[in-house]
């Protein structure tokens, strides 16, 4: 007889879509901002945009040194000392005498919610496999879609009642929630080992998942897919609010559209995985992000206005509540003993993605031209990712010395081939 996980699955969902939502949330809230932080500094649209930029790069980068670190030390004490980095970082975006200190507060900031997306992660694969993953991810998509719905919103308004920096004070109180939140409700899911904190098992570690044609290809549908995201939001403030005019308490209420689309994407995706499963509706998913990618190619043709921009958007964003599920689960499914590792590394390709991107589309003259191009590359990518990952439909041996997750009854490679199995 099975034994019951350490936490059940909707505690779980609720820690994890909290976790994971510290990094969106955190650049939702300020994208309204960026033109008043250019004009009240004196600084050149390109430094404001780095600010965007630098946290992406701490927010991708430093995945790779969080999930490794809860591994070795275990989940609850990584979280709450990447959190404190996090509050330190707003508190000192909110000082910022110079857009200087801001773009390094900004930076740091970054580096302290990457554990959200790496935690969340590896608590489901430590607890759930299979099917269960794949609807615990389900609703970790549903309760984050609520965060970056309603931050620019926030964010919009809080600029227009208390100024930019108010935006930051609201950071600093997220990061005490989540400790609070760790403190108090999560579970430790792993056995600490402080023998892994080794470098050289380290990268031992992710040379064995990028060797990996399994995870490889899983990961880089969910790059493409989940990096268009963090692309579109260093392109769409100045898009919505330079070219087409919305103020930022506007530009803060249309983004619901994107995050909208997602939410009930995710609903939808709800409904029908007890019917049909998750992986049959990966295509489904690809079939609106494709839709999308070509709305967003027809920038190219014609100017730019708010549905124009934003009905493409949304459908892309509908699409990638359909992948998330099953691709997130697929591409963690065999590495037990590594999840933290994994999660990272997926994480960071998804955010690296999204980081290029931007900073390939900052290098254009034009940021309507770098959105119609750029965001239809990274559709085909996810498009082609998945064409691969099911060339190859069978789930290579685990990580050696990988000890399944015996205490669900049955291991975590069998459920992930059952989960991942093609439809008949």
């Amino acid at each position: 007889m099975s034994a019951a996980p350490l936490m059940s699955a909707r505690r779980v969902s609720l820690i994890g879509a909290l976790l994971v939502a510290v990094g969106p949330v955190s650049m939702a809230l300020y994208t309204p901002a960026m033109p008043a932080v250019g004009t009240v500094f004196d600084s050149p649209e390109a430094v404001v945009k780095l600010s965007l930029t630098l946290y992406f790069g701490g927010f991708a980068c430093a995945q790779l040194i969080a999930g490794p670190l809860s591994d070795a030390l275990g989940r609850r004490p990584v979280t709450i000392a990447f959190m404190a980095i996090y509050c330190l970082a707003s508190l000192g975006a909110f000082l910022a005498p110079s857009i200087e200190v801001l773009v390094l507060s900004r930076f740091v900031q970054g580096i302290g919610a990457s554990v959200g997306v790496a935690i969340s992660r590896a608590l489901v694969r430590d607890l759930f496999t299979g099917e269960e993953s794949s609807r615990i991810m389900n609703l970790i998509g549903i309760i984050l879609a609520l965060g970056p719905a309603l931050a620019p919103t926030i964010g919009g308004l809080t600029l227009a009642v208390a100024g930019w920096r108010a935006i930051f004070a609201l950071m600093v109180l997220i990061g005490f929630a989540v400790i609070a939140v760790t403190l108090l409700a999560m579970r430790e899911t792993v056995t600490p080992d402080r023998s892994r904190l080794k470098l050289g098992a380290l990268f031992r570690s992710y040379a064995m998942l990028l060797g990996n044609g399994h995870f490889l290809t899983a990961s880089l549908v969910m790059a493409g897919a989940l990096g268009a995201l963090y692309a579109q939001a260093t392109f769409l403030p100045f898009i919505l609010m330079s070219e087409v005019g919305l103020t930022p308490t506007q530009f803060g209420l249309g983004m619901l559209m994107q995050s909208g689309a997602f939410f009930v994407g995710s609903l939808v995706v709800r409904a029908l995985m007890p019917r049909i499963g998750a992986t049959p509706l990966v295509p489904i998913g690809l079939g609106f992000i494709a839709a999308g990618s070509l709305g967003s190619a027809t920038l190219l043709l014609w100017a730019p206005s708010f549905l124009h921009v934003m009905v493409p958007v949304s459908t892309y964003a509908f699409g990638i509540a359909f992948v998330m599920p099953a691709m997130s689960t697929a591409a963690l499914a065999p590495f037990a003993r590594n999840a933290g590792a994994a999660a990272a590394m997926l994480g960071f390709l998804q955010m690296g993605a999204g980081l290029l991107i931007g900073s390939i589309g900052a290098l254009f003259g034009d940021t309507v031209v770098a959105m119609g191009l750029l965001i239809p590359l990274m559709g085909a990518t996810a498009c082609i990712a998945y064409l691969l990952h099911r060339a190859r439909p069978s789930l290579p041996t685990p990580e050696p010395g990988a000890a399944p997750a015996r205490r669900l009854g049955q291991s975590a490679l069998n459920d992930a081939r059952t989960v991942h199995s093609p439809p008949k």
